[in-house]
């Protein structure tokens, strides 16, 4: 039977971004229309839509930021959309197992927690593309440019933030990413503690709380603006953060992006429409689709949960890790 060091060995080198799979439909396809209005028969088990949005910024910016989407949902399908804020990743996680929602826009670590919980009981719809076509982000960790750190290796015994325990970008991905680099977090920072959220980290960085924080972005374009995509793009755009006053002193691989998620056990013309209204929202609402994206890309493409099965390879492993650490 394999150890624990041999399972975890096996599992660090594996790519983090996984082969997509062939014959995805994509955003940028020629003839993906967006759905005709009208009520669907699926509405006879699905009285309402109920959306559920992860925690990571306040509920107020989510909240205006996905209205616009919800009342679009309304009156495609003519049923009513409650939206969900949840105030960490675990309160989607445990909602998706509580069946008290049906769909979801999932970081990919809080869609494999929901799969697992759930044993199989969410399904990925689409991801999101960046503007190049791929379908990846990175984890980047921040310092504030006039704390002198320049690099990962100035971190050695500093506090570090991270964003959520079931945040791909901000715990898992940075924590196996510098396992990779023979770098043990639970030896090489001083002290770490959970922020409560990506916007939030950033801030306590800000604030010296700690010194230093991992969060999400595209990894493409202008960085002195948050990059294209992202939780800095997002907090640039609000005017919380001004780009000049941090530096990225490491990023990730790149990350699979995290998938549109449903219940598993909705209707296949449920899902169907969900995967149609994604993929052409970004030419039939483009301005809907920059508000729920944070920011720009080309659009969606399909996805299966074998494209995942890596992020739930490693949350098993994670999980397992914490038991024997306990």
């Amino acid at each position: 039977m394999p150890t624990r060091r041999a399972a975890l060995a096996g599992l660090l080198a594996l790519p983090l971004l996984p082969c997509p799979a062939l014959a995805q439909r994509r955003s940028v396809d020629a003839g993906i229309e967006f759905p005709n209005a009208g009520a669907r028969a699926w509405k006879a088990q699905l009285p309402q839509l109920r959306v559920g949005l992860l925690g990571g910024e306040n509920e107020a910016d989510r909240l205006g930021r996905f209205d616009a989407y919800r009342a679009l949902l309304e009156r495609t399908f003519e049923l009513p959309v409650r939206l969900f804020p949840a105030s960490d990743y675990a309160g989607v996680i445990q909602a998706f197992g509580a069946k008290q929602l049906d769909i979801a826009n999932m970081s990919p670590a809080a869609y494999a927690g929901a799969w697992l919980d759930t044993n199989g009981g969410v399904e990925p719809l689409v991801t999101t593309e960046e503007a190049d076509g791929s379908v990846s982000y990175v984890a980047v960790m921040l310092a504030r440019a006039d704390s002198g750190i320049t690099s990962i290796e100035g971190m050695r015994g500093k506090a570090m933030a991270w964003s959520d325990p079931n945040s791909a970008s901000g715990y898992l991905i940075p924590r196996f990413s510098l396992r990779r680099q023979g770098i043990n977090p639970e030896q090489f920072f001083g002290r770490t503690g959970f922020a409560g959220g990506h916007e939030q980290a950033v801030v306590a960085v800000l604030q010296k709380q700690y010194d230093a924080a991992v969060t999400w972005a595209s990894g493409q374009g202008d960085e002195a603006q948050g990059f294209t995509r992202g939780a800095l793009r997002a907090m640039v755009e609000k005017g919380l953060v001004d780009m000049r006053q941090l530096w990225v002193i490491w990023r990730s691989e790149p990350i699979i992006n995290g998938p549109q998620t449903v219940r598993s056990e909705l209707p296949a013309a449920f899902k169907e429409d969900m995967r149609l209204f994604h993929l052409a929202l970004p030419k039939a609402h483009p301005d809907i689709y920059r508000q729920i994206e944070r920011g720009g890309g080309a659009g969606y493409r399909e996805v299966s949960a074998a494209d995942y099965q890596f992020m739930i390879d490693m949350r098993r492993q994670e999980a397992a890790e914490r038991r024997r650490r306990n």
